[in-house]
């Protein structure tokens, strides 16, 4: 993770990214501040990498319920040569339409 953190502050200096962390304090900036004083991030975490599979399948569960209305866009497989969007026995219309639309959007991209 240190090493990747390196490499995205010389490939990318533009992002805002910091290093681990627990998932609590990336999405509480005000805790952030007290905890870690010399992060870099300013507000909430927008995005979150998990060490495996199964925490990032717990995460995003109960971040979409924690949110309310179990209204989610994602999960969204990185790293492939293509994008890939999943969508869950439990996908809501609102959902299914969210992610047709990202996959839309990830199609037309590439033009």
């Amino acid at each position: 993770m240190r090493r990747t953190l390196e490499l995205l502050r010389d490939k990318a200096p533009w992002l805002e990214v910091d290093g681990e962390m627990h998932g609590d304090v990336a999405l509480d900036a005000e805790a952030r501040t007290c905890l870690m004083p010399n992060s870099t991030l300013t507000g909430e975490a927008n995005l979150l990498v998990c060490p495996n599979i199964d925490a990032a399948n717990i995460s995003y569960n109960l971040l979409k319920t924690a949110a309310g209305g179990n209204i989610a866009i994602g999960p969204v497989l990185l790293g492939a040569n293509k994008p890939v969007h999943i969508l869950t026995p439990t996908a809501t219309v609102r959902r299914i339409v969210n992610m047709t639309a990202l996959t839309v959007a990830d199609a037309n991209a590439g033009r």
